[in-house]
């Protein structure tokens, strides 16, 4: 993935987290940023964001629990599922807003 795409995604995600929550806090770990509903409490963790060598990933805590009518959500874990991000028009084609609002 190609620094540019890395930084439109992170600028189109942050922008859509901030449009929904905007008390919304952001922490770096695990090689990625989590995101937090109430700044600094990680008990209100609705999911992250980190990039691998082909694709950006928004895992989501609590994601088994999201409505998924299209099957956009990639995972078989007991709680989490995540959207795999190749590109910044993946953001709007993969529904994230809808996700991030069930999410918040």
């Amino acid at each position: 993935m190609t620094p540019d795409i890395k930084t439109a995604i992170t600028e189109k995600v942050n922008e859509l987290i901030l449009d929904i929550c905007p008390d919304a806090g952001f922490t770096s770990k695990y090689g990625g940023t989590l995101i937090e509903a109430v700044a600094g409490d990680p008990k209100t963790a609705v999911g992250g964001l980190f990039f691998y060598e082909d694709h950006a990933s928004f895992e989501f805590s609590k994601g088994a629990d999201l409505d998924d009518p299209n099957g956009h959500l990639e995972g078989k874990g007991k709680f989490r599922r995540h959207l795999k991000l190749k590109t910044a028009e993946d953001i709007e084609e993969k529904q994230l807003r809808n996700f991030l609002q069930q999410a918040f």
